[in-house]
């Protein structure tokens, strides 16, 4: 490579380092922004978003597109190299938000189970949620123990119930809350009945986030066969035929390479969407509550 390629190559890969450095610092104050918010509504000031850029990955993304442009003298090969190192990770780990959800979801629906055939039994609905709560399932004993805990303090019910649901923070256990919340305030009838009920209509929603997982996971098996082919055979061509990419090498082929990785770039990003886990919105929130107690 001679001497005005290699200035090129140190010229282009500087200017992609402070891209991705840029980006990277962007996001970290949007990050501190959210994490300040999400930290207030949840009262967990020191929690951080799981999508936080830490300065290692950028680091890394970096020292990699440095490399690539020192290697091939091409600016924008060193600037998708970074971005590569950033964004390829996330798009071909494992899936492990939604197993955990489907756990959660399962748990939500054993638990009202055992209310409903505790509340069969004629207790209350205190002393059933007392008696349950060293049963409860695992993935949810922790709050259940803490509710009972609350009530044998002498706390009232349906406040207690409300801070439970956000510490379970799962839409199918804000519906068995509100019905709870409901018995307790307004003094339902059948409510092993409706407890029942709910508890089909988890098993049905777990049944069928099964079914979206095990699509989502052959989407996520598709793009790592994808991202694979793609990357191999770009580095193959890069160290076996440098002649057959010369014509990149120009401006104009700069230029081409950066709308081709764009192009891969927005393949990839849809994939990833496609296969990304997106849990439904709650219904039972903090602020929520006053606004209903106050309407009636």
């Amino acid at each position: 490579m001679t001497g005005p390629g290699v200035l090129a190559g140190l010229v282009g890969a500087g200017l992609g380092t402070g891209l991705v450095l840029a980006g990277g610092g962007a996001v970290g104050l949007v990050a501190d922004r959210l994490r300040m918010r999400v930290g207030a509504r949840a009262g967990r000031a020191g929690g951080w978003p799981r999508w936080w850029v830490r300065p290692r990955p950028v680091l890394a993304g970096a020292g990699v597109g440095i490399a690539a442009g020192l290697v091939t003298g091409w600016p924008v090969a060193g600037l998708w190299a970074a971005i590569a190192v950033l964004a390829l990770p996330g798009l071909v780990a494992v899936d492990r938000t939604g197993p955990a959800v489907i756990v959660r979801m399962e748990a939500v629906a054993g638990w009202t189970e055992q209310l409903r055939d505790t509340l069969s039994a004629a207790a209350g609905l205190e002393q059933a949620i007392a008696a349950t709560a060293p049963i409860a399932p695992a993935p949810i004993r922790a709050e259940i123990t803490a509710l009972a805990d609350a009530l044998a303090r002498g706390d009232r019910l349906a406040p207690a119930l409300r801070a439970t649901a956000d510490r379970l923070a799962d839409p199918t256990a804000d519906l068995v809350i509100v019905a709870l919340i409901a018995a307790a305030e307004r003094h339902a009838r059948d409510l092993a009945g409706l407890l029942g009920s709910l508890a089909a209509a988890a098993r049905e929603q777990v049944a069928m986030r099964l079914r979206v997982a095990a699509g989502r996971a052959r989407i996520r098996t598709s793009t790592r066969v994808i991202v694979a082919v793609t990357v191999l055979m770009a580095a193959g061509l890069t160290v076996l035929n440098r002649s057959y990419l010369a014509p990149y090498g120009s401006p104009g082929g700069q230029l081409v390479l950066l709308g081709v990785g764009g192009l891969f770039a927005g393949a990839y990003g849809w994939m990833g969407r496609i296969a990304r886990h997106r849990p439904p919105a709650r219904f039972l929130t903090r602020t929520a509550a006053p606004v209903r107690e106050a309407s009636r």
